[in-house]
């Protein structure tokens, strides 16, 4: 659980389709953007946000941040389907893969999951706890 996350982007047009993708899959919509300024933000149905920011953009609070491959955020899916439509999306968006759906039994029985990167390497994750 969070409340929000922001992460600077490297090509934040690129980043917009690839973010509108893997959230349309986990049924989740843009709620906020400004293009001219590059900024974006997206709100899950618990209110918790996830925003991107063009780190070439002075007013940009994360110009400064470089993305890691040991950051990583975790989404809430609603159920398995979406945890595979995630992955889907997010590979067909140009994202590369770090864990095909499937059970991650050395978490908890149920614990159903798929990792990606995204366009500028932040490791990625859709979960869903629920049974199938």
């Amino acid at each position: 659980m969070f409340d929000h996350l922001s992460i600077g982007v490297s090509n934040f047009a690129k980043s917009v389709v690839f973010y509108d993708a893997v959230f349309q899959a986990l049924g989740v919509g843009r709620m906020f953007a400004l293009p001219m300024e590059a900024i974006a933000g997206y709100t899950g149905p618990k209110g918790t946000s996830f925003w991107i920011y063009g780190k070439d953009k002075a007013n940009s609070p994360l110009t400064q941040v470089q993305p890691s491959p040991r950051f990583h955020i975790a989404f809430q899916a609603a159920n398995r389907a979406a945890v595979d439509a995630f992955y889907q999306a997010a590979i067909a968006q140009g994202g590369t893969d770090e864990g095909a759906p499937g059970i991650r039994s050395n978490y908890h029985p149920n614990y159903y999951a798929a990792y990606v990167l995204d366009l500028d390497g932040y490791k990625l994750e859709a979960v869903c706890h629920d049974p199938a």
